[in-house]
């Protein structure tokens, strides 16, 4: 694995660890509690489809992973400007995460159109 992959590795796993504390953060009434479950799940899932995206038997497969990849990021995206726009997390507080993930949805962007060979 070169160094840039594992580096990516280690960053989306960090990510998901930022995404724990959040959830574990978030206020216990309903609408924090399931806004905050869907971007566990989301948030959770970027760096584990990475992982298996370098397991993958073929391009295709590579391929498809970090495509899940980028689904996942663009989701929690999603999640966490919601929780901005709804006020269950000031804005200061979510920034970090949310340029965070806006740098990964641009990584996986590139490596899958390399991987395409757009």
């Amino acid at each position: 694995m070169q160094r840039a992959e594992r580096d990516l590795g280690i960053r989306t796993k960090d990510f998901a660890r930022r995404i724990i504390r959040l959830y574990s953060a978030l206020p216990k009434d309903t609408v924090a509690q399931v806004l905050g479950k869907q971007l566990l799940r989301s948030g959770t899932s970027v760096g584990a489809n990475y992982r298996e995206a370098h397991r993958a038997r073929s391009k295709a497969e590579f391929i498809s992973k970090v495509g899940d990849c980028l689904k996942e990021a663009d989701e929690t995206f999603y999640w966490l400007e919601l929780m901005a726009d709804e006020n269950i997390v000031p804005r200061p507080r979510l920034s970090p995460l949310i340029g965070e993930t806006n740098e990964l949805i641009a990584i996986l962007v590139t490596i899958s159109k390399r991987a395409r060979g757009d």
